[in-house]
């Protein structure tokens, strides 16, 4: 075991699939002498030349439409969008191009594309740099979307998504680039599934749902929760497209009760969709309609700001005592919706 930070653990997963597969090449504005505007592809054009670490012109669109025509000549590219707002110039591409055409030539055409993006607030940046545009993506069938958390799946679901034969998404929570842990380099990224949750901690009253840099937070929040003696299950997805929903409905079944965050505004975002899904799939163990704590319908703040805007601690904790009061209406709410209300 080595202890790395998350941002190290990236650049020895690029590393190692680099190592294992000629045909992985990396792209990107300012990711070779400069190692990146975070340091995650620093020393590796050093190591591996400029032929396999590529410094791009300043124009997503284009980026994305070189990796397309490298796909279709066999070569696996990993692009770097250089923060989350940058990669709408892209938009059309990825979804039009990347996500489409393994489906469209029946097979023929495979897109092993990994397109790395870091997101989410909590850097003391503005709109364009601080965005979670996540669920725009996990709308598009025929793109596989993951978010990392920790430095070992950071390290292992990089070399994973790379070896994927679909286009994979592969958002990068950049608040959480310092945070060290344990990575154990010999880990085998075959023998574990992409597209699994992990349950973080084990707990019998709530289900706790999130991805990306708020695991810490939920985990947090059930350290919290036993003071009171709430035990809090906290699922990190890790996959948002495809969802482990089988992992998700074993836990509420057990609990009852369901509390999905996520930094992203709470209209269209991934909570609804887990919340009705759930819903769905456990209707008649359902305690209370799941709620949603997430980021509020408005354009990303202000630096100064952005700390009221991002679920912490304490708006979390709101949740789970909600649906831990017994519902007072057939629609499941504790009084007058807010704009963080129930998913029903």
């Amino acid at each position: 075991m080595t202890t790395m930070t998350f941002g190290r653990a990236i650049t020895a997963g690029l590393r190692r699939a680099m190592d294992d597969d000629p045909r992985v090449i990396l792209m990107g504005e300012d990711i070779g002498k400069l190692g990146g505007v975070f340091r995650i592809t620093d020393g590796l054009q050093k190591d591996f030349g400029p032929h396999r670490v590529l410094d791009s012109p300043l124009a997503e669109a284009g980026i994305m439409g070189t990796a397309v025509g490298m796909a279709y000549r066999g070569y696996r590219p990993v692009v770097e969008i250089q923060f989350d707002g940058f990669i709408y110039p892209a938009f059309d591409q990825i979804v039009c191009q990347v996500a489409k055409l393994h489906y469209r030539t029946q097979g023929a055409v495979k897109m092993p594309i990994t397109i790395r993006v870091p997101f989410g607030g909590g850097i003391g940046s503005p709109e364009h740099h601080s965005e979670s545009p996540e669920a725009y993506f996990t709308h598009t069938s025929g793109l596989r979307v993951v978010s990392v958390s920790n430095p070992q799946d950071a390290y292992t679901m990089i070399q994973q998504a790379i070896a994927c034969d679909d286009p994979v998404l592969y958002f990068e929570p950049k608040r959480r680039y310092h945070v060290k842990g344990e990575v154990d380099e010999a880990a085998d990224p075959a023998s574990s599934d992409l597209g699994a949750a992990r349950v973080v901690t084990a707990g019998s009253d709530v289900t706790l749902v999130t991805y990306g840099p708020l695991v810490s937070t939920a985990r947090d929040a059930a350290i919290a929760a036993s003071d009171d003696g709430i035990s809090i299950e906290v699922i990190d997805l890790r996959s948002l497209a495809p969802i482990d929903f089988a992992t998700v409905e074993a836990s509420v079944r057990k609990t009852g009760r369901l509390v999905i965050t996520h930094e992203a505004a709470q209209s269209g975002g991934l909570g609804a969709e887990i919340a009705a899904s759930i819903t769905e799939r456990c209707f008649d163990y359902l305690e209370h309609a799941p709620v949603r704590v997430t980021g509020f319908d408005i354009p990303y703040p202000y630096s100064k700001l952005e700390f009221h805007h991002l679920p912490d601690l304490d708006r979390i904790l709101d949740g789970v005592d909600r649906v831990m009061r017994r519902p007072n209406s057939l629609s499941g709410l504790d009084g007058a919706p807010t704009s963080e209300g129930a998913a029903l």
